[in-house]
């Protein structure tokens, strides 16, 4: 599938007036990974509260034990604080990246932001190396920029 189809299919998702939003999350968790073919973990993970920490939200993918990560800890701690898209072609070659399972080779991190404030942010693992493109980060901005409208 397309990121186009795919961009369509997430919309419907979110368009549902009588499903949660945490449930919105993760049909469009599962959505990405089961098509994507190196979507191999695919997360959100929301700033808690005043707290410089993330929580994990909805994922789709093995358990994970990282479920609070402080600002600056790992790809998602360092995106929280930059504000930027972090792609890691090779985890390996990373000082400060935590790792989540041998099997994950390569990253990517996307922060969603509200009214200018980063609240959290996609996080996807694969299984192969440097699979992500710019077509990946234009495409997750795409689905992180309709889901900020959820908040």
């Amino acid at each position: 599938m397309t990121f186009q189809e795919l961009e369509i299919k997430v919309q419907d998702i979110l368009h549902h007036k009588n499903i949660l939003r945490d449930e919105k999350l993760l049909q469009i968790c599962h959505l990405l990974r089961d098509n994507i073919d190196y979507y191999d973990w695919v997360g959100f993970y929301f700033r808690n509260g005043d707290k410089e920490e993330l929580l994990l939200g909805p994922y789709a993918g093995e358990p994970t034990d990282h479920t609070v990560i402080p600002f600056g800890k790992g790809i998602c701690g360092q995106v929280a604080v930059s504000n930027k898209n972090f792609v890691v072609p090779d985890v390996s070659a990373q000082d400060n990246y935590i790792a989540c399972s041998i099997t994950v080779k390569s990253e990517i991190v996307v922060p969603m932001f509200v009214n200018g404030e980063n609240i959290g942010q996609i996080d996807i693992d694969s299984n192969v190396k440097d699979p992500f493109t710019e077509n990946d980060e234009r495409f997750l901005e795409f689905v992180n920029a309709e889901i900020a409208k959820l908040f």
